[in-house]
């Protein structure tokens, strides 16, 4: 199997096909390496090389898995086996290579505890280093946090503002962008106040994707679902977040958008496939976007805990993710149940 995507739309649509989502392993050297340090493993450019080869390597992950993205670093690093380049590594698998482009969130001036994301400076010269290289998407983070006093509509403006940058920088590059605007779930907040900060935030950047000339057939969307922050003292159920999601979504997202490929956000592995998974159910074929996943703990998580940094576990290891990945396969049908845990 190899890629045959001759237009952005093609990729677009491909990276959210029914039955597949999109692996995120795109974490910093730092996220990774606090990740590694959890099971006692020291982490170098040999060992975060090692565990991403063992998911990439699991034996019919093409089956799930749509595409990867990839951090700069490992997208220059090469397959144990070949010695392949990820991306074409990836890429003969039939699994589209994809690169994570901001530099992270920083503080945004002149307000209290909220975030800019950064990374437009030279971003076009890279995109086209990063496209010679093989990447056929990437993907930007906007962090949003609820709270008493936030988020204020400076900070949903600016990072909206920048997500538009980005993806029209992505598609004049032959690159279809992930846009991820993410509201975090820390916090005390109800689902009706993820609701309403949901909606404004989507709302504010599909104005600005539109003033900008993105194309939202040439896009996929990574969202957080419409969730009760993880402190709230009522906390929304499986069916309630589905449907709040679902009308947060009908909304807001142009039906032009081929597919939605949701964020996990820190949920338990279950509770991701369960979300997705009653979504799809409540949709049945009346989709105006394709329901999907980019995961990176909900899929990675029981890997990393079988493998603990060690070639004799690889294989239960890649039989933990591969678990996942298709458990969240046939969330994206609606034909999951709790009871294939």
């Amino acid at each position: 199997m190899s890629l045959n995507l001759n237009s952005l739309e093609a990729v677009a649509e491909a990276m959210t096909a029914p039955g597949k989502g999109i692996l995120a392993a795109d974490e910093s050297t730092g996220t990774i390496g606090k990740r590694l340090a959890q099971i006692g493993t020291e982490s170098t450019f040999e060992s975060r090389n090692a565990y991403r080869d063992l998911l990439f390597s699991a034996k019919g992950m093409e089956n799930n898995i749509s595409g990867v993205i990839l951090y700069d670093e490992t997208l220059r690093q090469s397959s144990l086996a070949e010695g392949t380049p990820y991306p074409e590594y990836l890429a003969g698998k039939g699994v589209i290579p994809g690169i994570k482009v901001d530099t992270g969130a920083h503080d945004l001036a002149r307000s209290e505890g909220e975030k800019i994301t950064t990374g437009l400076d030279g971003l076009d010269e890279r995109l086209k280093e990063y496209r010679k290289l093989g990447a056929r998407f990437a993907k930007w983070r906007a962090v949003i946090n609820i709270n008493d006093d936030n988020p204020s509509g400076y900070c949903i403006s600016t990072n909206a503002h920048g997500l538009a940058r980005y993806a029209a920088l992505c598609q004049s590059n032959d690159i279809v962008p992930i846009v991820e605007p993410e509201i975090l779930m820390e916090g005390t907040h109800d689902i009706d106040d993820s609701f309403v900060v949901t909606e404004e935030v989507l709302h504010t950047v599909f104005f600005e994707l539109y003033s900008q000339g993105v194309q939202f057939e040439q896009m996929v969307l990574k969202p957080n679902m419409v969730m009760s922050g993880y402190d709230a003292s009522d906390r929304a159920g499986v069916e309630e977040v589905a449907n709040a999601t679902l009308q947060c979504f009908f909304r807001t997202v142009p039906a032009a958008v081929p597919g939605i490929a949701f964020l996990s956000g820190g949920q338990s592995d279950t509770d991701a496939t369960a979300h997705l998974d009653k979504m799809n159910q409540l949709l049945g074929n009346n989709k105006p976007w394709n329901l999907s996943f980019s995961y990176g703990r909900a899929l990675q998580q029981p890997a990393l805990k079988s493998w603990k940094g060690k070639k004799e576990n690889v294989p239960a290891a890649q039989s933990a993710f591969m678990k996942r990945a298709k458990l969240n396969s046939l969330a994206t049908q609606g034909k999951y149940s709790e009871d294939m845990e």
